[in-house]
């Protein structure tokens, strides 16, 4: 996938926020789900697409913007010659490795202070790296930390809604710090139980046992749990492996995968079979 800066940001496309609504309870980290409705009828975003946001931030060096992009968190929607998109912004602080202060995200900030009727400027669409397989008994493993669930969300509701008949596996491991941080997973917005009922697929959460101690998100454990699924799918040659998180995340997920196949060596190859072969991608954010 291209660099941030690579991107085009022309040209602009006006956004006006229809509703924002906080996904998360008071006492755990804020994370807002943001309708935006584009003015202009030729922006049009696919579920296999992402979205710029230009942020306006003001500086000692002058007005300059910050651009960010953000996956749909939903089947976009037209009507009347006008898209919905709906998008998962986390509020977010950052500190300056000089003077050690803690400062609000710009974007994050920005996005999560916004009020419906407030309006936006939007770059794309662009690229994402995840595409529906042409095969519809591929597996596919979908890793999704935090608001990384965001894509994966869309993905799922396109395969069962759009594309329909899928037989491979799915299997979507969900990341998140605690049990009031799982998004579209809980008892408020349950949204991916709609699923539950199919064969292909699983949902599973990864939580920190000890949120409150900063302790790591449980994901290695909670895929080798599933040694037996997963060792079955990776020996097949269509399966696709789709991860959005962070960094650190994939030291994880080679540890995990392989402990799953009982030789790191075996797991560098397989993996190295899967880049290849365009049936690993990633968004590392």
């Amino acid at each position: 996938m291209s660099h941030l800066a690579d991107l085009d940001q022309r040209p602009h496309f006006h956004a006006t926020v229809k509703q924002s609504k906080r996904l998360t309870p008071a006492e755990a980290d804020e994370i807002r789900e943001i309708t935006l409705e584009v003015q202009e009828p030729n922006f049009d975003c696919a579920v296999d697409q992402s979205f710029g946001v230009l942020v306006p931030h003001e500086s000692e060096f002058g007005t300059s913007f910050h651009h960010r992009l953000y996956s749909v968190a939903d089947l976009p929607d037209k009507k009347s010659g006008k898209q919905t998109l709906k998008m998962l912004v986390k509020r977010c602080a950052y500190v300056d490795e000089f003077s050690g202060e803690q400062y609000p995200g710009v974007a994050s900030s920005f996005l999560c202070d916004r009020q419906p009727g407030d309006r936006i400027l939007l770059t794309g669409p662009h690229g994402l790296p995840f595409e529906v397989p042409e095969d519809k008994t591929s597996n596919l493993i979908l890793i999704g930390m935090g608001t990384g669930i965001a894509p994966f969300r869309a993905f799922i509701k396109h395969i069962y809604h759009n594309v329909k008949d899928w037989e491979g596996k799915i299997k979507l491991f969900y990341g998140a710090k605690s049990g009031l941080e799982v998004l579209y997973m809980n008892d408020q917005e349950d949204d991916l139980k709609n699923y539950y009922d199919q064969e292909t697929f699983e949902a599973i959460q990864a939580l920190s046992p000890r949120p409150h101690m900063n302790d790591p998100i449980a994901l290695e454990e909670a895929l080798t749990d599933r040694t037996k699924d997963i060792l079955e799918m990776l020996n097949q040659t269509n399966t696709y492996i789709y991860l959005a998180g962070y960094e650190q995340v994939k030291e994880v997920l080679d540890k995990a995968f392989s402990t799953i196949m009982q030789s790191h060596d075996k797991w560098l190859l397989r993996k190295a079979e899967l880049i290849a072969g365009k049936k690993w991608a990633e968004i590392i954010y």
